[in-house]
């Protein structure tokens, strides 16, 4: 695997820190700033709105310019956001900041997953995807842990302030190790646009919304249901954090590694038995053991389904994936802030801690719905396209009006 891929790794690993540091934090956070927690969860919606948005938005500002380049605005972006978060006067200001890191968060991982699947031969494509989002990955077994852990004991501005030190590494990283990739010639902004035409595009993004918006259902009210429901302290929150980052570690390089193989099978097996997880969770969450061993399977199933959607919106968008695959990265987090607002509902109405991972159950269930679909109509354009190729030849017959 090539070095640029360290270095968008790397990126990444500084990206998902950011993301999914804020959960463990919330506590001192709303305490610091006098705001409630669901006040303070504003922080994560607000995240992942700013994914939704910024992931078009930065890829169509960046059409004009090269690929690293681009990059490298990203991460500037990034960093400018954490600092802003780490000094934040009052709550307003920190919710700014959130914005500001998050418009970098979809077109980095849009771009950067053209540029790593550029790197490597045609068959390694979805590998060199994963080997990207393990940067993601380890930031949950690593990054988050110890930014949780630095946030409790010393304050949460300076785990923030680290942030913005690894953005300048990854800075460096992608302006020494990434290539001058060309802009392929003759790619505008319409047909980026155009991939947004095709039915095939539009599924795997739902799919990608509903299959990994039922992890997040479940993992963004960790906390209150390890503490409350299963009977954990609040130290530790932290490993548990740890195991499902070890999942998704897991899950991210057997997922890499199947899609390359067979990329549908991958996905019904990935999201029919997330599915059935989150919902065995209901009942896992009030044992100790039982609820740690589910963390974990929910990290490595949801995101065993990345590289193989990733991969398929690359795949349908072929010619001008990049706006296709950074919205796509954008309808992941849309599928984090609808399942954590979706989740605060259930919780809210009196269903107790453990009603969220019924949430998710419904929302992965229904994405394996839509893969099925999906195959299906393939089949059927295949077989189509099948029936009309003989007579292809033949001269069409002229109009008659």
């Amino acid at each position: 695997m090539p070095l640029a891929l360290l270095a968008l790794a790397i990126g990444a690993f500084g990206i998902g820190t950011t993301e999914f540091v804020i959960m463990g934090l919330l506590p001192q956070v709303a305490g610091d700033f006098g705001v409630s927690i669901p006040t303070a969860g504003l922080l994560v919606t607000g995240y992942a709105l700013g994914v939704v948005i910024g992931a078009p938005l930065m890829t169509v500002l960046g059409t004009k310019v090269s690929r690293k380049r681009m990059l490298m605005v990203l991460m500037g972006l990034f960093i400018a956001g954490n600092l802003l978060s780490a000094v934040a006067p009052v709550f307003a200001v920190m919710l700014i900041g959130r914005v500001v890191a998050s418009l970098a968060h979809g077109a980095f991982f849009g771009i950067g997953s053209v540029v790593a699947a550029e790197l490597v031969a045609p068959q390694k494509k979805a590998g060199a995807i994963a080997m990207m989002f393990t940067g993601l990955t380890v930031a949950n077994v690593v990054g988050v842990p110890l930014g949780t852990l630095i946030g409790q004991q010393i304050g949460w501005r300076v785990t923030f302030g680290i942030v913005a030190v690894l953005g300048v590494i990854g800075l460096v990283g992608i302006a020494k190790l990434v290539p001058e990739v060309p802009k392929p010639e003759g790619v505008h902004l319409r047909d980026e646009l155009a991939a947004f035409k095709n039915a095939q595009v539009l599924l795997a993004m739902a799919m990608t919304v509903l299959g990994f918006g039922g992890v997040f259902a479940a993992i963004t009210y960790i906390a209150p249901m390890m503490t409350h429901v299963a009977g954990f302290a609040d130290g530790s929150v932290t490993w548990l954090l740890v195991l499902f980052g070890l999942g998704m570690v897991g899950g991210n390089l057997i997922g890499g590694k199947f899609a390359d193989r067979a990329l549908m099978p991958m996905l019904y097996v990935s999201l029919g038995a997330l599915a059935v997880v989150l919902a065995l969770f209901t009942l896992t969450a009030h044992n100790k053991i039982a609820a740690a061993v589910t963390i974990a399977l929910i990290g490595a199933l949801g995101f065993a389904t990345v590289p193989p959607l990733q991969k398929r919106v690359l795949d349908q968008a072929h010619g001008a994936p990049t706006l296709a695959s950074a919205v796509n990265i954008g309808a992941f987090n849309l599928g984090n802030a609808l399942s954590a607002w979706l989740g605060g509902m259930v919780i809210a109405a009196g269903f107790g801690y453990t009603a969220p991972n019924w949430v998710g159950a419904l929302l992965a269930a229904a994405a394996l719905l839509l893969a099925v679909l999906s195959a299906a109509l393939e089949r059927r354009d295949t077989k189509t396209g099948a029936a009309l190729a003989p007579d292809a030849p033949a001269m069409p017959e002229p109009a008659h009006h």
